[in-house]
């Protein structure tokens, strides 16, 4: 990616000073800038914006039904080092020109000193937090909706209307379902009830398949957790398909689609609704988005022998 020019830096900063109140006409970027990278999609424009990477040791059980052996083949047919996942975030910005909508939110640097810098990027954007108009969840996982608030417990988006799919806000609101969770899981139901707790009555709950912003229709994609929710976007004659967590890793997910990672709650539901996904935005050739996918996150599905693969978008200017 080339390197930012002095020029364009200082219009970046410059940028960084102004805001506009939530529901006033949003304008479009003009540029593009380190960890943000913007695209147009038909009246809109999209942005990705990084927040971050952790990088996780993985074992033999990581995947439910493929060997260790076979994982770290995969891992380094993509020139990775085995019994390692580094995972990405990226949260993705839709500017309808009059709205200002957030696809989750992510870590507020609460899950990896690594990650965090979504807030930094948003500056370099030229976007205030209290201008974002809509807040929409794709599930409860810490690395989503940690960026809500702060580890103090202050909304990090002061005006944002929070919508979540109502089978996810069942499932971990649930006293009876937190009652019999263990480990990691017990963890999650803790920090949702953190996050939430407070503001239940500001959260608006939505049913996946219904349109939640302009543009922005819900998707069920259950597996990864009980409620976790993709999106397409339509403006025009263009669309997106923001796949949140139904392909974790392009590396191992898309070329096999059929693996059952540790972290999918019911792993045959989750490869269901992989495999659906991924066939329509092949079939479709579709744009798409994923959240842990490498930075900008963005690109093309295509098929390949018993899987399939990712096409990375070309670095473009605006």
């Amino acid at each position: 990616m080339p390197l930012l020019s002095r020029r364009s830096f200082l219009a970046a900063s410059a940028l960084a000073g102004l805001a506009w109140p939530a529901g006033a006409s949003a304008p479009f970027a003009t540029a593009q800038g380190p960890g943000v990278y913007h695209t147009k999609l038909g009246d809109y424009q999209v942005t990705a914006l990084y927040d971050g990477i952790w990088t996780v040791p993985i074992d033999d059980k990581f995947i439910r039904n493929a060997s260790a052996s076979a994982v770290d083949e995969a891992l380094k047919a993509a020139f990775l080092p085995p019994r390692v996942l580094p995972i990405s975030f990226t949260v993705l910005l839709v500017n309808t020109g009059s709205k200002l909508i957030l696809i989750d939110t992510g870590t507020a640097g609460q899950v990896a000193d690594t990650a965090g810098s979504l807030l930094d990027n948003l500056k370099v954007a030229g976007i205030a937090p209290a201008a974002i108009d809509t807040i929409v969840i794709s599930h409860f996982h810490p690395d989503h909706i940690d960026g809500i608030k702060t580890k103090d417990g202050d909304k990090i988006f002061p005006n944002a209307e929070i919508l979540v799919p109502e089978p996810e806000w069942a499932f971990w609101m649930d006293d009876g379902n937190q009652s019999r969770a263990v480990g990691a899981v017990l963890r999650y139901f803790r920090n949702a009830r953190r996050i939430f707790a407070d503001i239940a009555k500001d959260v608006r709950r939505f049913k996946p398949g219904a349109e939640v912003a302009p543009g922005v229709v819900s998707m069920p994609a259950y597996g990864h957790t009980p409620g976790h929710t993709a999106f397409s976007i339509h403006s025009g004659k263009a669309s997106l398909l923001v796949m949140s967590d139904t392909v974790r890793n392009p590396y191992l997910f898309a070329r096999h689609p059929r693996w059952q990672p540790s972290f999918d709650m019911d792993g045959p539901m989750a490869v269901k609704a992989r495999l659906r996904m991924l066939d329509r935005a092949a079939a479709d050739r579709m744009l798409v988005e994923a959240y842990h996918f490498p930075f900008p996150a963005c690109g093309h599905i295509e098929r390949r022998r018993g899987g399939y693969d990712f096409a990375p978008s070309m670095w473009a200017p605006l």
